[in-house]
């Protein structure tokens, strides 16, 4: 049996402290604090359940971070 890869390990920052940033802003922020993957996203976008361990998702709406959340 092959072994289980380990997961990537989720930076220690609070998502909710992105929320109010602009984008490039947050995503730059982001990188620089170890998330592995940013992806931004328009407000309501239909997204997979899947949880990615190092994954921040910023819904942006106008340029600006209206809500992020990990996985």
């Amino acid at each position: 049996m092959a072994p289980t890869p380990n997961a990537s390990a989720q930076p220690g920052d609070t998502p909710s402290s992105y929320v109010g940033l602009l984008a490039a802003n947050a995503e730059r922020r982001a990188r620089q604090r170890g998330w592995s993957t940013v992806r931004a996203l328009p407000p309501g976008a239909i997204v997979t359940m899947e949880y990615l361990a190092g994954r921040l998702n910023l819904e942006v709406r106008d340029g600006v971070v209206v809500r992020c959340w990990a996985g």
